[in-house]
């Protein structure tokens, strides 16, 4: 089996969950007639959905079970990370992601950061509906972090930054998301020490992003154009490790290296939990992050 194959075998272990936050998502379409299908298909269309997939696996692997809030503040991460995709494509002045038209080069970049905001002023809405300080201050720590992120990746294009700054740039750019979705399922449940969550939620997503760039680099994604982050002056761990942009391949395996220790790091905290079907899921997940 692909990867698409495994991960769907995976996902199925929390596909009900999955289903209501699909219908929390579909909630929110309702800006213009004109806009309306584009973004019915940007939100609901193909899509890994692996932040609410590894959240509620995490949390049933715990023995716990997710309520009415969960699937609103699963949306509310799902939303925030899309509004970010269709501003990264104004940004990047993209015309196709995920093998479809940009909302941009559909309509216009006025357009498209528009609706960015209103998807954002959504998620402020169902955040609010949960009236929980610690989700609303958790999630607004990561909004901050995910643009600090993205500045400083646009100030150093061009450039070869250091590992240190990769990794956090990456724990800005991607694991935060992660780390809400995963710690937030964990508070909502009440939980007062949620620290392995979070841990285990941070070295969950800079694996899932190693991953991604390694991918780019080795031309394994048919939906993604390959090479296209060394095109555009963003070098991540390959580059980082060889030093340039045209001999990786020690650059790739150390890469090979630096990915399987932080799915070590996510699967020894799996380690300390009690067996059971969610458990064992995860070990999957991360085993088929592994395998880039």
């Amino acid at each position: 089996m692909d990867f698409e194959e495994q991960y769907q075998k995976i996902a199925n272990y929390v596909s009900e969950d999955l289903s209501k936050v699909e219908g929390e998502l579909k909630s929110e379409i309702g800006i213009f007639p004109e806009v309306n299908p584009y973004l019915e298909r940007f939100l609901t269309g193909k899509s890994k959905r692996i932040r609410p997939t590894s959240a509620f696996l995490y949390l049933r692997a715990n023995g716990l079970e997710p309520n009415n809030n969960h699937y609103i503040l699963q949306s509310a991460i799902e939303i925030i990370h899309n509004a970010s995709l269709l501003h990264d494509d104004v940004i990047d002045e993209c015309e196709t992601r995920r093998g479809n038209i940009t909302l941009n080069k559909e309509f216009n970049n006025k357009t498209a950061v528009l609706c960015g905001d209103y998807l954002l002023a959504s998620a402020l809405d169902k955040l609010n509906r949960l009236n929980n300080s610690k989700i609303t201050a958790l999630c607004a720590d990561t909004m901050r972090e995910m643009c600090k992120g993205e500045i400083f990746q646009d100030f150093m294009k061009g450039q070869i930054p250091t590992l240190e700054e990769y990794l956090t740039k990456t724990k800005q750019k991607t694991a935060g998301l992660f780390r809400t979705a995963i710690e937030g399922a964990m508070i909502l449940n009440g939980e007062k020490d949620t620290t392995q969550a979070s841990e285990f939620a941070i070295n969950f997503g800079i694996a899932f992003q190693i991953r991604d760039d390694l991918i780019n680099i080795l031309k394994t994604d048919t939906l993604k154009p390959s090479n296209n982050d060394i095109k555009c002056g963003i070098y991540n761990a390959p580059v980082i490790y060889a030093g340039n942009t045209s001999d990786l391949e020690q650059g790739i395996e150390k890469t090979k290296t630096l990915l399987n220790n932080y799915i070590v790091k996510s699967q020894r905290i799996l380690d300390t939990f009690e067996d059971n079907p969610y458990k064992t899921a995860l070990r999957e997940l991360l085993g088929i992050l592994g395998n880039a």
